[in-house]
């Protein structure tokens, strides 16, 4: 460690704090339909949720490895490129949680590294074969089928109840639920902490602190792993209520599916080495539950700005890393000025966040529209006999005070 140099320190906390970034703006993954459903009050869920990311960490380094040996050339970067990198990524990370939509952490830190690499060394210094076989591919794959997967299971788990106790079958899902959330979140650990594991070992070869081709230190795993703990104990309400509320509304069967679905994905990807983003995957799994149940629908407008976000994640991030990276290219007063830029950047968003809190108090509350789609398919779908009053006064509160003569909220919209 004698060539621990400034700017690798720099480089190293610049990191733990993206992996902080990470861990809030990505609790969402695991425990908002945890907490949407009710199985899990919301304080205790993110604790829960916090302790399994840190285990999670230790579990595997191929996720890590891929993005210290395989995205970029090793031998074209240096610390600053990396910083430049995270910089973009932590940008995009704070601005998409202030607007409450759950996008990927995990692309925001491809694109900021793609960006900065680019701007330093030049296209040939990217993978392509690694940028499209364990990133690209699996971004809109991944999704896909853990949509497809969670809405069979959801039908799956209607058809074996509907003769049960809609009570205690109520009660038996919850349970399964907080197994289920435990599970996407340990996958999030052995997946999303490994990325800034990565980008910081790629920090040591370029400052020339460890061997090119090595394997995360065990101080960088640890600190990873407690950097995101960390952030998912604070917590991202807001995206906590997009994903729980705002995308769909969930009975417990559903949450059931969607985690459980979720889970098997990530921990799957995360054994092969993609660099998967849990944000799209738990989406899609989101989605496809809501699909899954009878009278239950997806919210597109909110999906539709899911969607748009993420196909702006990778350019957007990129864009930022590579102008962060020609300013550091000047030399260390520009390195000054990206990290000012990056502190006073920060501050701004989180001071604009106070205008509207949402916190654990409120994470539930919603005024998401209902929108035309979903208006006109849950008019015209029944949904299951006994679910409909259960679905009113489980999932949406507010309209248990709606006028029940009220022709223009009919009871299926609601939902």
């Amino acid at each position: 460690m004698e060539n621990f140099s400034l700017i690798l320190a720099i480089v190293v906390v610049t990191a733990l704090a993206f992996d902080f970034t990470n861990g809030f703006h990505d609790t969402a993954n695991a425990m908002a339909t945890t907490i949407s459903t009710g199985a899990l009050k919301p304080k205790i869920a993110v604790a829960m949720s916090a302790a399994l990311n840190l285990m999670g960490a230790f579990l595997s380094v191929e996720v890590a490895n891929t993005i210290s040996k395989g995205l970029v050339d090793e031998s074209g970067i240096r610390p600053e490129v990396i910083f430049a990198a995270l910089v973009g990524a932590i940008l995009w990370n704070l601005a998409t949680w202030l607007v409450g939509l759950p996008s990927s952490s995990s692309h925001a830190l491809m694109g900021g590294l793609i960006g900065a690499t680019v701007a330093s060394a030049g296209t040939g210094a990217v993978h392509g074969d690694v940028l499209v076989t364990k990133v690209l591919l699996p971004a809109v794959a991944a999704p896909i089928v853990a949509g497809l997967a969670a809405m069979v299971a959801t039908r799956f788990s209607y058809a074996i109840g509907k003769n049960a106790d809609g009570e205690a079958t109520r009660k038996g899902y919850r349970a399964g639920q907080i197994a289920s959330a435990g599970l996407v979140s340990l996958a999030h650990g052995t997946n999303d902490a490994q990325k800034t594991m990565g980008i910081i070992t790629l920090a040591l070869i370029a400052g020339g602190s460890i061997a090119p081709g090595s394997n995360p230190p065990t101080w960088v795993i640890l600190s990873a792993g407690l950097a995101i703990a960390l952030g998912t104990y604070i917590g991202g309400w807001r995206i906590i209520r997009t994903m729980g509320k705002g995308l769909t509304d969930l009975q417990p069967q559903q949450g059931f599916a969607a985690q459980t679905s979720a889970a098997t994905a990530i921990l799957a990807s995360s054994h092969l080495g993609f660099s998967l983003s849990t944000t799209h995957v738990v989406s899609g799994s989101v989605m496809g539950a809501g699909l899954g149940r009878k009278g239950g629908v997806v919210r597109w407008s909110t999906a539709t700005r899911m969607f748009v976000a993420w196909g702006l994640t990778l350019p957007a991030a990129a864009l930022v890393g590579a102008l962060a990276e020609s300013v550091t290219d000047l030399g260390d007063w520009g390195t000054a000025v990206v990290a000012v830029f990056l502190v006073a950047a920060s501050a701004a968003i989180w001071k604009v966040s106070r205008r509207e809190v949402v916190d654990h108090t409120n994470v539930n509350d919603t005024d998401e529209p209902a929108g035309v789609v979903t208006t006109a398919i849950a008019a015209v779908t029944p949904p299951p006999a006994g679910t409909v009053a259960d679905g009113l006064t489980a999932t949406i509160p507010s309209q248990a005070t709606a006028p029940a003569t009220d022709p223009a909220v009919p009871p299926t919209a609601a939902v």
